[in-house]
């Protein structure tokens, strides 16, 4: 078996997926519904996931804790990948939904299971569909789109009794994860971490400080708007400013985001692929990751002159994007020490083309939700994801109740559409807020204070020896953060189960990243029984 560290792509996700408790991490995953051709049996579907499994070593990849204090991929040797055959005939066995149901939402055992499960749909036992889940560690958009062709060119192949003509696979994750070892790509990581410090120091400490209130009932809010207007306005203003049309919505996103909370600086995370930036932009594995955009709003700009700096911030972003994610997150745990209290970047932008996929609707919908329980657990206070169909745009606002409420984002959504279709050069933020209805804040609450305290001695005790031996160090100051004291952030979830190892439970990733002093963290900590270890899942070995 094959192994080695993570590719800086994985690392984001890797932090992100220890951020939820067990019950939440369903929100990593990905679920790809498949039709299935006329002729093709059950036995071709398993095969048909085998033999991708056997080309990608992604599919049959676990991730590791334990090693020498970073974690780690092993690649295990081809075989069957597991699978659920499920009718939809009424015979007393579960039914598809709850089969696909109990799939979709366990969390990967990303050390003992592969990231990837298959489910056939039968009826009088031939097959009629194909659930796939996938674990983010494993791919991303590119690597699903992938998939989906082989997928689509081994099923046409089993229905006509002839084998599937794929292309070599060149390079796999082991490969990609060699060459982010090498010295080249540590001069490319440095250069983008010099330049991220230099965009994080310039950031405000919370883009939200004017609106940002106590959390409260539901936790957060999901809404979608969908346009078939948006997407012939976007492409036309595109063409005249000679941009992609993603740039059109990241400028209405910027303008709303301004409008809203009243800062001159907007900063956000934007998903970029990274596949440009090195030899190995073939590998199916999670190759993105976020990167800040920063954008100076001030001076009332028109629509214009916002594109044009929305699209050299994105451009320059873009430029430094390609870097291990746990150093940006140190980076920011760095800049809180500094100013003496935290400095939130937790608004993410991500724009998808999906050309295969229709809308078949004239007018404008807005719909609201269910709440996103297991979103509000990653830390985030928004997230905007613009989906560019064949025949619309879909635009869908995940936000944090502490930021913003019901009404706010309804309005958020349909000034964003608003702003576009105005399709105006000389549209201002002035007339974003209008035409979102946004009243302006009611001024900067206090930044908060970094408080040492005292805590539990014994707490105080394990927590600093735990954070001494996962990370080789001498000794730990308490009185500083995990960050400043020598920690590295990929290394937090092996403190955490070894923490909960221990019996302690109430921090998480967000935390231990903070600028927090790890005395203040550690009267956090909360001891927990046997019987609520055994309850909780704690792994006690």
């Amino acid at each position: 078996m094959k192994t080695a560290k993570l590719c800086w792509g994985q690392r984001y996700m890797w932090l992100r997926f220890h951020q939820l408790p067990p019950g939440h991490r369903h929100e990593t995953h990905v679920v790809l519904r498949l039709g299935v051709y006329e002729g093709v049996t059950v036995a071709n579907c398993r095969a048909t996931l085998t033999y991708l499994a056997r080309r990608h070593e992604a599919l049959r990849t676990t991730f590791h804790l334990d090693g020498d204090g970073d974690p780690y991929q092993r690649v295990h040797p081809p075989g069957p990948v597991p699978a659920t055959e499920v009718t939809t005939e009424r015979d007393g066995t579960p039914s598809p939904a709850e089969v696909i149901e109990e799939l979709s939402t366990r969390p990967f055992d990303l050390e003992n299971e592969w990231p990837i499960r298959l489910c056939v749909i039968t009826t009088g036992g031939a097959p009629k569909q194909m659930v796939v889940v996938l674990n983010h560690l494993a791919v991303d958009v590119w690597t699903i789109e992938a998939l989906k062709r082989e997928l689509r060119m081994q099923r046409a192949a089993h229905a006509d009794r002839r084998p599937a003509a794929l292309k070599p696979v060149r390079h796999q994750p082991v490969d990609l994860a060699r060459y982010e070892a090498s010295a080249e790509a540590a001069v490319t990581a440095a250069r983008a971490v010099a330049h991220w410090e230099n965009e994080i120091a310039q950031l405000p400490y919370d883009l939200f400080a004017a609106r940002r209130g106590r959390p409260s009932d539901p936790v957060a809010r999901h809404a979608t708007l969908i346009s078939p207007a948006l997407l012939a306005v976007s492409r036309e203003l595109a063409a005249r400013h000679q941009v992609f049309p993603s740039l059109i919505h990241l400028t209405a996103y910027t303008a709303m985001m301004a409008a809203y909370t009243g800062s001159e600086t907007v900063g956000h995370l934007s998903f970029v692929g990274n596949r440009d930036a090195h030899p190995y932009g073939d590998v199916l594995t999670c190759m993105f990751s976020p990167t800040l955009v920063r954008v100076d709003c001030s001076g009332d700009p028109a629509f214009g002159d916002l594109l044009a700096r929305v699209s050299a911030a994105f451009a320059t972003a873009r430029e430094h994007a390609y870097l291990p994610y746990d150093e940006v997150v140190e980076l920011l745990s760095r800049e809180g020490s500094r100013r003496a209290h935290p400095v939130r970047l937790a608004t993410e932008f991500n724009f998808i083309k999906q050309a295969a996929r229709e809308y078949k609707g004239a007018r404008t919908a807005f719909t609201s939700n269910p709440v996103p329980e297991s979103w509000a657990r990653t830390g985030t206070d928004t997230y905007v994801r613009v989906d560019e169909w064949r025949d619309a745009v879909a635009v869908s606002l995940h936000a944090a109740s502490a930021v913003m409420d019901g009404t706010a984002v309804e309005r958020f959504l349909r000034g964003f559409a608003a702003f576009v279709l105005a399709g105006l050069d000389n549209a201002s933020l002035g007339d974003a807020a209008r035409l979102a209805g946004f009243a302006p804040p009611d001024g900067l609450a206090a930044p908060p204070y970094l408080d040492a305290g005292d805590a539990d001695p014994a707490a105080e005790q394990d927590l600093a020896e735990i954070v001494r031996q996962v990370n080789g160090l001498s000794e730990v100051d308490l009185a500083r953060s995990y960050t400043l004291a020598g920690g590295r952030a990929l290394r937090i979830p092996r403190v955490l189960a070894d923490l909960g190892a221990q019996g302690w439970t109430g921090l998480d990733v967000c935390r231990l990243a903070s600028p927090t002093p790890l005395r203040a963290l550690a009267r956090r900590l909360v001891s927990l029984s046997t019987h609520d270890r055994n309850r909780l899942g704690v792994v006690t070995s």
